[in-house]
């Protein structure tokens, strides 16, 4: 059922061996499959089934408080799977050990809204502390991926800056470099321009963007702006009243009245 693709060859880790998610490359990365999202022992929502395959863009959309960013708190093993079937990478979540957890997560980058920083610890420090966290323990080797990243999101040279002498985009593209850490197969982001203006924003998502293209992670992006969408196309899986449901086709022809209203400006 799973091979090893050699896409995904160079993604050894140093000391660990890992090569991520060894989930044929025919199969989806994601699936969801009459899953109930479960939140403080609360319904959130019900039936959810959906797939991402690699290299696909999906936006989770809806109002504050419809379940978008309890999907990506129960892809990640935050909350628990009580109903239904999830598969991420090769990993069944209703049946996943605890031990067995931080082994997913490896293969995760996840952005947060509010970038969640270490702030008594510099920026190369933020880094490390996420490297020697999954199992990185040479040091020589550590430096050089930190580097590796702050290149890829332009921060090359504020490894030494602490998070309060940064900026609300710089500390953004800090969390995106500590997401790419160990070059994972899925990427969530949560709001990820959510507390950034209108041009910091999109300079975040052409950042996101320009990863996807080269490197072709499955991303998964709650978001509530419809602008981003315009801009950025992908599916577009809206949470309402309870359910989850592909509107992509519904975004793509017009923006109805229900869709600005989910997804407003």
């Amino acid at each position: 059922m799973y091979v090893v693709n050699s896409l995904f060859a160079e993604k050894i880790m140093p000391q660990t061996l890992s090569k991520g998610f060894i989930t044929a490359q025919a199969l989806p990365l994601v699936k969801l499959e009459g899953a109930d999202i479960v939140n403080d022992g609360n319904l959130v929502l019900s039936d959810v089934s959906f797939e991402v395959s690699r290299g696909e863009l999906v936006y989770l959309v809806g109002k504050v408080g419809s379940g978008k960013s309890s999907i990506l708190k129960t892809l990640d093993a935050e909350l628990p799977v009580t109903k239904g079937k999830v598969r991420v990478g090769d990993f069944d979540l209703s049946r996943i050990k605890d031990r067995q957890i931080p082994y997913l997560r490896r293969n995760l980058g996840v952005v947060f809204q509010d970038f969640q920083l270490l702030t008594d610890r510099s920026v190369e420090d933020n880094l490390m502390f996420v490297l020697k966290a999954t199992g990185w323990s040479d040091d020589a080797k550590m430096h050089e991926r930190c580097s590796q990243v702050l290149r890829m999101v332009g921060m090359e040279n504020k490894s030494h800056k602490m998070p309060h002498q940064l900026s609300g985009g710089e500390q953004q593209r800090i969390a995106i470099a500590r997401a790419l850490l160990n070059n994972p197969d899925v990427i969530l982001a949560d709001e990820p321009t959510g507390n950034l203006d209108s041009e910091t924003a999109d300079g975040i998502m052409a950042l996101m963007m320009k990863i996807h293209h080269e490197y072709k992670p499955a991303i998964i992006i709650v978001t509530h702006n419809r602008t981003i969408i315009d801009r950025y196309p992908g599916r577009v899986l809206l949470c309402k009243d309870g359910s989850c449901r592909e509107v992509t086709d519904e975004v793509n022809i017009a923006h109805s009245a229900e869709l600005k209203e989910d997804m407003p400006l």
